[in-house]
């Protein structure tokens, strides 16, 4: 199959330059200029940008056992209308992927079922309890992406060490969930202002910080990747960025919640603004802006973390933690960001893009001949809002409702197959 794309644009140097690409056997062929169409499909993009598939290291798809909220069909149809042609589903499911048979079952799911491309962490210890370390051999010859027991923190010391020293024969990354559970306090919500107003149980920023330098000496001695998720606080950035100094082989992601919201931004007891680690006070949204910037923090995940509309309805307390995020993420951060001025475009598409790849040694992610043709086409002048009933997730549960927005995914291909469009704006002849 031979596809070409015309009338696009990419970015280079900072500058956006007129593009064609030509597609074949799912393989970019060819980039120029303008490209001479013969007999190929032609993707019209009518001036749109053009950029490589997104890559989240960081979704949960909740199949199997939470099929209620997402299963592996929705999740990777929303990721694709996201222009996301790459991502990583979280093993807290039921069952976990912490054996052989459940990771060969879950890749036969995948390959029945996915949109995009998925990558399935196993879990570093058996049913993510923290006691057993799972068979990471075994796991990763049967298509182990990284070891993670992302919903909560490996408690023991010994443990996450013995894990580290495995992960790193087999040269995987640990991923972790910094959560020291004897500081939870049974918090809902950060232990701030909104706590202290609302009369609610907090959850301090120690709790999570105290985990990570904790990890990053163990990272250290075992000689590990070491990958920490959904970095949230201040106290958090100095540790990975002091360990970064020290050459320890520690990195780091950001969600867009986190980078846009804080504590002050939460409206109401709305559980919609419940995610864990929870939105945090206006110094630690603005020390995660600039450690995005000076490479403490090294790229954007979204935590995408689908919960049926009667959970997010029990309130504040009861309701579980998490908000979507996968068809949200560009056009929220493109619009909060870019657009005003706090990092260039040249640096979201990176922070989606490339920086994820690096970080984990993945082939995706950069827009270049013999590479397979991954990527998204790119509405940035459509304005519109944003609209829960419009998401293909199951999931609804999103801060973000009625935010307007400018940069839109309107088309996505992977492997030159396309797995989403926009028909209101797209043209193929």
């Amino acid at each position: 199959m031979k596809t070409i794309i015309k009338n696009a644009t990419w970015l280079t140097e900072g500058k956006r330059e007129r593009i064609e690409l030509k597609i074949e056997n799912g393989i970019i062929t060819e980039i120029a200029s303008e490209i001479p169409a013969t007999d190929e499909e032609v993707i019209d993009a009518n001036g749109h940008l053009v950029a490589p598939g997104f890559i989240d290291v960081h979704v949960h798809l909740r199949e199997p056992g939470g099929e209620k909220k997402e299963t592996i069909e929705t999740g990777t149809l929303a990721a694709a209308k996201g222009g996301f042609t790459a991502i990583a589903a979280m093993p807290n499911t039921r069952p976990v992927p912490d054996t052989v048979e459940q990771m060969e079952w879950l890749n036969k799911q995948i390959e029945e079922t996915a949109h995009v491309r998925v990558l399935p962490y196993a879990s570093i210890t058996t049913r993510q309890l923290g006691k057993n370390l799972t068979n990471f051999e075994g796991l990763k010859e049967a298509g182990a992406f990284a070891f993670t027991d992302d919903g909560v923190g490996v408690q023991s010391t010994g443990k996450m060490l013995e894990a580290m020293k495995k992960a790193a024969e087999l040269d995987k990354a640990i991923v972790a969930h910094c959560e020291d559970n004897e500081l939870i306090n049974k918090g809902c919500v950060h232990d701030g202002k909104f706590a202290k107003e609302h009369g609610l149980n907090g959850i301090p920023s120690i709790c999570e910080a105290v985990q990570i330098a904790r990890d990053v000496l163990l990272a250290e001695e075992a000689g590990c990747h070491y990958h920490v998720c959904h970095v949230s606080t201040k106290e958090s950035i100095r540790t990975i960025r002091d360990a970064k100094k020290a050459g320890i082989r520690v990195t780091a992601e950001v969600t867009p919640h986190h980078l846009l919201l804080s504590e002050e931004d939460i409206p109401s007891l709305d559980a919609n603004f419940k995610m864990n680690p929870p939105l945090r006070g206006k110094e630690d949204q603005q020390a995660l802006i600039e450690a995005l910037l000076d490479g403490t923090l090294d790229f954007i995940a979204t935590d995408h973390a689908p919960h049926t509309a009667e959970e997010k309805a029990e309130g504040m307390e009861l309701a579980p933690f998490g908000i979507v995020g996968l068809e949200t993420a560009f056009p929220i951060l493109y619009t909060n960001l870019v657009l005003k001025g706090v990092i260039t475009l040249e640096q979201l598409i990176s922070y989606l893009t490339n920086k994820p790849a690096e970080t984990f040694k993945l082939p995706y992610g950069t827009l270049e001949v013999g590479k397979p043709a991954d990527l998204t086409l790119i509405d940035l002048e459509t304005e519109r809002k944003i609209n829960p009933a419009e998401f293909v997730s199951k999931g609804k549960n999103t801060p973000f409702t009625n935010w307007s927005c400018k940069g839109w995914p309107i088309m996505t291909l992977v492997e030159g197959k396309q797995v989403w469009e926009d028909v209101k704006v797209c043209n193929v002849n």
